[in-house]
């Protein structure tokens, strides 16, 4: 089992930046994939950005681009999501999410067997 508790969520307002975090406990392995999701009121989880294990490989939803980065820290089994020029849109529960196989390039919410228990953020105009 792993644990995942996230960290950092808040109310922004449009433009301004923000920093998740995420720590993770438990039976880690050598390879894992680590990753962010979101889910605004009304819509499905959406992914956000993921990272290899070894930092190495990371990928974004479209809308975050240049504007969202993410980043690990292995020796303190964390992960954390640097979100700037927040927007409106950004807002909803953010999710961290672990993939126990190390996938990369996988943005399917089915394949992270762990879940955080969520991270709200508001972000106004």
């Amino acid at each position: 089992q792993v644990q995942l508790v996230e960290s950092g969520g808040g109310l922004a307002q449009a433009g301004d930046s923000l920093r998740l975090s995420c720590a993770a406990s438990g039976r880690i392995s050598s390879t894992y994939t680590m990753g962010w999701f979101r889910q605004a009121p009304g819509k499905e989880r959406e992914f956000v950005a993921a990272i290899s294990w070894n930092g190495r490989r990371t990928w974004y939803e479209d809308s975050v681009k240049g504007r969202f980065t993410i980043s690990r820290d292995n020796a303190k089994n964390t992960v954390y999501l640097q979100m700037d020029s927040l927007k409106p849109e950004d807002t909803g529960v953010y999710y961290c999410a672990w993939d126990s196989y190390g996938r990369f390039w996988t943005k399917i919410a089915g394949d992270y067997d762990y879940w955080g228990q969520g991270t709200q953020v508001t972000v106004s105009s």
